[in-house]
């Protein structure tokens, strides 16, 4: 069932070893951020396995509002959990990337960039979780991060090695035969970060901080998969090395889900911080989980 194949994408599957070893390529030069490459894919990593294995599906707490509000009254959830801990570990990657970078600043100067490039991990984190939605979009998404950052003398190495790692995993994910799950997902999204605030500067990380964001504030709103299935530059990219659906009404290829191949989950429970509307498939709108779409969800 669903459980199944996140813990089998997040606990050994293609996302744990799409990062596994991109915290040491090219990275022996420089401590900081060979140490901080390790905090932030542990923490996000772990904690996502963590989510895989252990969330209560049945909880009504969902999406970043929902997780949030159960701290509020006194309830960790592994959502919960995720949100603190992520935070956390994406504070300590970004204090250990910020810090030294210009001896001389005022406490509240460093202090503010650290918060900035912490929180900006963690919503990388994040973001990339909630695009696990269908087979290969997180993948492709975090390819093209990795080679936006390849020009950067500073981030060449690691963001190539982040390029390899998904190459090798994306012939499975996009078959529909394993996922990142929110393990793989989160840990992918936490190194990016890390690679982004190691690249750019304080102005530059800033303005990416307030475009993530302002994405998982949308994603409570909006679905992404309909905004993308409207724009056909998307929606190609989006679908670009996916076996095509198995059409209803025909028995050539067992199904599940919402008439696809039992191979090609469509529509997937990117389970943890956002998930807003409660349909399972983590993106925090309506109109993505298989209640949206008329049949019934996958068994567990």
């Amino acid at each position: 069932g669903r459980g199944a194949a996140c813990a089998a994408g997040g606990a050994d599957g293609p996302g744990a070893r799409a990062v596994g070893a991109v915290g040491t390529v090219g990275t022996a030069g420089d401590a900081r951020l060979r140490a901080a490459l390790t905090v932030a894919a542990a923490v996000a990593g772990g904690l996502g396995v963590l989510d895989d294995l252990a969330e209560d599906r049945s909880a009504v707490a969902k999406g970043l509002r929902g997780h949030l509000g159960a701290l509020a009254r006194g309830r960790l959830t592994t959502g919960g959990a995720k949100v603190l801990g992520i935070g956390a570990g994406g504070l300590v990657a970004g204090a250990l990337l910020t810090t030294g970078r210009a001896p001389g600043r005022g406490a509240a100067r460093v202090g503010a960039d650290v918060a900035t490039s912490g929180t900006l991990v963690a919503a990388s984190a994040n973001l990339v979780n909630l695009l696990d939605l269908r087979p290969g979009r997180a993948a492709k998404a975090a390819a093209l991060v990795a080679l936006a950052l390849l020009p950067s003398r500073a981030t060449r190495a690691p963001a190539a090695g982040v390029l390899g790692a998904v190459a090798a995993a994306l012939p499975a994910d996009l078959r529909g035969r394993d996922m990142l799950g929110d393990g793989g997902a989160n840990a992918l999204g936490a190194v990016l970060g890390t690679l982004v605030v190691r690249a750019a500067g304080p102005r530059t990380r800033a303005a990416v901080l307030a475009a993530l964001v302002g994405l998982t504030l949308l994603s409570e709103r909006v679905s992404f998969t309909r905004v993308i299935e409207r724009t056909p530059v998307l929606d190609a990219l989006d679908r670009w090395g996916r076996p095509p659906v198995q059409a209803r009404g025909t028995d050539a290829v067992p199904r599940q889900g919402v008439g696809a191949p039992a191979d090609v989950p469509v529509d997937r429970p990117a389970s943890g911080t956002v998930d807003g509307d409660g349909d399972g498939d983590g993106d925090g709108a309506a109109g993505d989980g298989p209640a949206d779409r008329g049949a019934a969800p996958d068994p567990a």
